[in-house]
């Protein structure tokens, strides 16, 4: 298959910046939140449902690095699976993650709003913050970056308190002590945790969709994604035995929708309460950031092999950036924003997730089975890719019925919409 033409995107990020993006994609709200319902599907397991999902994510970052090494370019699953597998794979994993990010990007919208703003105002700021972090983006890469530092930044000092919070009160005794689960908890539920658990982890695949404009990409983009991704591991392993020791598996069930926040305010430091709250808020808008730019790249991807319209691939000379795809992502957004709120109706999302993953550890088995250097070498890392798509296909069984019928009408409608586009498009006879 033909290489895309040469890319007029500039290379402007180093390793610092590329980590940041990993790290505001993978640190979003949902490490503020998915303990809760992480506890009560894994119990007193939820440790091992923890490991799983780094695992799974491990596999996955492994397969992704080695093909953004090998395919610098815009896109990320999409390119990797169109190059390796063929258009259909190719065209599924960007369809899944074009469409379904954007419905995440405004449910990430309102979750900020919801934690910044009181209820009246949570959709004007939800449409505001979409506008402001799209402009951002629209002022170049490096602003891009900068922002996502910043963000990081303020939301690792936030989770430093609450891990200093729970601390202290398990020192003072301050803290309500540990409950034990009402239940046991079997594979099944062990599995569903590490599903839950593993979507906070996914968004190490934004460096690779960014891959255009990473400096000596062979190199920083593998290393950008084990960084982040050791960050993360190493954060959430912390919280979590924070938290079971704290709280307990049961009190952590019972937490609701921000158990760090309750972690705080039971281990005696309720005026820290509103600061893990403002923590969440930012860390949302940082998701959101980062994922609005990777929508964009890998729409500008689509566009340039004619899978979406061609003039999405439009990009600005001076800051070369593709202003088409991002301004028709964040009028998406906004118009979803407008007719829905879908914090609560978007589990097609992490269907799509699974799907893009699948297509990219298949890309790098048959990119390994090319390869140079021992055999053993090259068996140890199919075997990682074997792991990452095993481990997509099993998260996939534990994800609520809803969200995989929703997922199946996504990937259907794109399916249609290729083969219609393929027909009007074929010469007359």
């Amino acid at each position: 298959m033909t290489a895309p033409s040469p890319s007029p995107l500039a290379r402007r990020l180093g390793l610092r910046d590329a980590v940041a993006i990993g790290l505001a994609s993978m640190i979003g709200a949902g490490v503020f939140a998915v303990w809760a319902p992480a506890a009560r599907a894994g119990g007193d397991w939820l440790l091992l449902g923890l490991a799983l999902a780094a695992l799974v994510a491990y596999a996955n970052a492994s397969s992704t690095g080695r093909l953004a090494a090998r395919y610098p370019e815009s896109g990320g699953a999409y390119r990797y699976g169109r190059e390796e597998l063929g258009v259909w794979p190719g065209f599924l994993a960007g369809w899944g993650f074009v469409i379904g990010k954007t419905a995440s990007c405004a449910a990430m919208a309102m979750t900020a709003a919801a934690y910044l703003v009181p209820a009246e105002w949570q959709k004007p700021v939800a449409i505001a913050a979409v506008v402001l972090l799209s402009g951002l983006n629209l002022l170049g890469i490096t602003r891009t970056a900068r922002a996502a530092t910043v963000i990081v930044a303020a939301v690792l000092a936030v989770l430093a308190l609450v891990v200093l919070a729970g601390l202290s009160g398990l020192a003072s005794g301050d803290a309500a002590g540990p409950l034990a689960s009402e239940a046991a908890t079997g594979p099944y539920g062990v599995l569903q945790s590490a599903g839950l658990l593993f979507f906070g982890f996914a968004g190490y695949a934004r460096i690779a969709t960014l891959g255009e404009e990473v400096r000596a990409p062979e190199r920083t983009i593998p290393r950008a994604i084990a960084i982040a991704l050791g960050v993360v591991v190493a954060l959430y392993a912390l919280l979590a035995v924070v938290l079971l020791q704290a709280l307990g598996a049961g009190g952590l069930s019972a937490a609701g929708a921000a158990p760090l926040a309750e972690l705080v305010g039971r281990s005696g430091w309720g005026w820290a309460v509103p600061v893990v709250g403002v923590g969440a808020g930012l860390a949302a808008l940082g998701a959101l950031l980062a994922l609005i730019a990777g929508i964009g790249r890998t729409a500008l991807a689509m566009a340039r092999d004619g899978e979406l319209p061609r003039g999405l691939a439009a990009v600005q000379s001076r800051t070369q950036v593709p202003y088409a795809a991002e301004l028709v992502v964040a009028t998406a957004i906004i118009a979803v924003l407008l007719v829905a709120d879908l914090r609560e109706a978007i589990g097609f999302s992490s269907f799509g997730v699974l799907l893009y993953y699948l297509v990219a550890n298949l890309a790098a088995l048959r990119l390994l089975g090319r390869s140079s250097g021992s055999p053993a070498t090259r068996r140890a890392r199919q075997g990682l890719a074997v792991v990452g798509a095993l481990g997509c296909v099993v998260l996939v069984v534990t994800l609520p019925p809803l969200a995989v019928a929703g997922g199946v009408a996504v990937f259907a409608l794109g399916a249609l919409f290729r083969a219609i586009r393929l027909r009007l498009a074929r010469p007359a006879p």
